[in-house]
């Protein structure tokens, strides 16, 4: 459904339906390091490799704030789209939970599940959409997330 866009109510209809899988996302150190220049958490689990050798991870892992932030490129990759959008913006999260590190030089993806689309009072629509963050021959997920997004809709 990627990059397909469907009307209001076609989009609607998929509440409660996987509607896609992002590609694979290479997260390597130089990505690690870069999130924490910006964020200030220099934490050596994340940008220490040989501090991070002694840990139980035994290398450096994502910040799971780095991980949370991919949701966006995945989204755009995985998540159908609405006709007559105007303008679509990030309402938070109501659940987010970082179940597995992701180890540097890893690869995530989406994994993306509409659960509900609803009118609110001033217009917009908001969808909630159950994300899961996979990583590339783990058994556990990075995260799991429930995301609000609203969708201005002319």
């Amino acid at each position: 459904m990627a990059g397909k866009s469907l009307t209001l109510d076609e989009f609607r209809a998929l509440a409660g339906s996987e509607v896609g899988v992002s590609d694979w996302i290479d997260v390597p150190q130089s990505k690690i390091d870069a999130f924490a220049e910006v964020t200030g958490d220099h934490q050596f689990i994340h940008v220490n490799p040989e501090l991070a050798r002694q840990t139980p991870f035994g290398t450096t892992i994502a910040h799971g704030y780095l991980t949370l932030s991919l949701l966006s490129v995945m989204a755009y990759q995985a998540m159908p789209g609405i006709k007559g959008t105007r303008m679509g913006v990030n309402y938070g999260l109501n659940k987010v939970r970082f179940m597995a590190p992701v180890k540097s030089g890893s690869k995530v993806r989406g994994r993306f599940t509409i659960a509900d689309v609803s009118q609110r009072p001033d217009g917009a629509w908001q969808t909630t959409t159950n994300v899961t963050v996979e990583i590339d021959g783990e058994a556990k997920p990075a995260l799991a997330a429930e995301w609000i997004t609203l969708q201005y809709v002319a």
